[in-house]
């Protein structure tokens, strides 16, 4: 239900009046509050108004083998990531060595989440942007061949979470020690003409978005990612930075720190010594863009796209790399994939203790720690999504914006704030928000 606030705001002796539009969604609203002196920027704040969900308190208490279907309700469109982030934790804790070929079906399923949550974000919310459409509905009036390819290309990653994961939403297959069951070869060799499909029409979207027009805004970010020397970083690997940190999982608190703010109810998390940083598809491309595919690293050179990104407005060109990446690698596992006759998951022996893990999540960084007692129980967990850890950078991103186009008008500002959030994927109920803007001016 959408509510209208007048705000009226002086300049000079005049004063004029802001209606701004309240639209509620699950997971809270987003206002922008800027006030400036003599065309100086003296206080922006970027105010999230999410509702209390208490996951980490609802898991206390309860069997470590509930963690992952538990946390895979955190988020409708990556559960995959909180699933693999709480399995990775406990068995890392628990000295489980998952064997390889459990590892590559997770990575499978992991890049079904990639394809489908990528391609919602590229197509129906961050487009439209640099088109200069309100939403998607407008879009496709006039680019009908467009969204069809996008909704085509997203099929293919939710056909690979149903085959794997059990259903489409919330995957149930998926447990500590491994899976409940392995698909069959017809199963997963039965998703080898869709990906082939989706393949295709990824390179030409890729064609497309490169024909799409940014604004010149480069930054100096501080990336964070997971890096392996043998893949391109989806669930396991060591954390770096680009100022030189390297650590594993577990020292995940030593370095960073999440910060409470008086005007949001979201956290900030920040780099202990050095403030903001950047997790997504961003740091990952520029952390890690030697371990792409030869043939994602052809389609970005035909492009002619930079091989240090610090524009993030161009991130979406980066997803769709990621998309295709995410394909070819899914295709790949599938095609090599030998061992339908092993079990699929392996036996453990609980224990008590304190475990840790991090996944990239479509939108970056994704922790997670857990404490279990004796009986297998959680005591506490920590969970630190990928957006409290951007919360701070997209602040920096828009005092910046507000910086250094004053002459905007207030929709104009509005609006460039707006694609720049969804620069991030923050959530899907913040990135096809409007923004709340108050504007004051003395």
């Amino acid at each position: 239900m959408s509510e209208e606030k007048e705000i009226k705001v002086k300049v000079g002796t005049k004063s004029r009046t802001i209606h701004v539009d309240y639209l509620a969604r699950v997971e809270g609203e987003g206002s922008l509050y800027i006030r400036t002196n003599q065309n100086k920027v003296e206080e922006l704040t970027l105010k999230i108004f999410e509702p209390p969900r208490f996951f980490e308190a609802l898991l206390r208490g309860r069997s470590h083998t509930d963690a992952p279907d538990i946390t895979s309700r955190i988020c409708g469109i990556c559960p995959v990531a909180y699933q693999m982030s709480a399995v990775c934790a406990l068995e890392e804790g628990l000295g489980i060595n998952i064997p390889e070929y459990i590892h590559q079906l997770r990575r499978l399923l992991y890049c079904g989440e990639w394809i489908e949550s990528h391609t919602l974000h590229i197509f129906m919310l961050h487009a439209p942007d640099f088109l200069h459409y309100a939403d998607m509905v407008q879009m496709s009036k006039e680019h009908p061949d467009i969204v069809n390819m996008g909704l085509r290309i997203k099929k293919a990653g939710n056909e690979i979470i149903k085959n794997l994961g059990g259903r489409q939403i919330h995957p149930i297959n998926v447990k500590v020690g491994g899976f409940y069951k392995i698909p069959s070869e017809k199963e997963l060799t039965s998703l080898i003409p869709i990906l082939t499909e989706a393949l295709r029409m990824c390179k030409q979207s890729m064609y497309w978005i490169n024909t799409l027009t940014f604004p010149n805004f480069d930054r100096s970010y501080e990336y964070v990612s997971i890096y392996n020397d043998n893949e391109y970083p989806i669930s396991r690997g060591r954390i770096v930075s680009s100022s030189g940190l390297n650590i594993t999982a577990g020292e995940f608190l030593s370095h960073f720190e999440e910060q409470q703010v008086h005007y949001s109810t979201a956290l900030h998390c920040m780099m202990k010594g050095k403030g903001a940083y950047l997790v997504g598809p961003m740091a990952r491309y520029n952390l890690c863009r030697d371990k792409l595919s030869t043939s994602t690293l052809q389609l970005l050179d035909e492009i002619q796209f930079e091989k240090a990104c610090t524009n993030p407005f161009r991130s979406i060109i980066i997803r769709m790399a990621e998309v295709y990446y995410a394909i070819e690698e899914a295709i790949r596992i599938i095609s090599t994939f030998k061992d339908y006759s092993m079990s699929p998951s392996i036996e453990y022996k609980i224990k008590e203790m304190t475990c840790h893990a991090v996944t990239e999540a479509p939108r970056g960084l994704l922790f997670h720690k857990y404490q279990i007692n004796s009986d297998g129980n959680i005591t506490n967990a920590n969970i630190i999504p990928p957006t409290s850890q951007n919360q701070r950078t997209i602040e920096n991103d828009l005092y910046k914006i507000a910086s250094d186009d004053k002459s905007l008008s207030d929709d104009q500002l509005r609006y460039k704030c707006e694609v720049a959030i969804r620069n991030y994927d923050p959530c899907i109920s913040c990135s096809a928000h409007f923004l709340n803007l108050e504007r004051k001016k003395m």
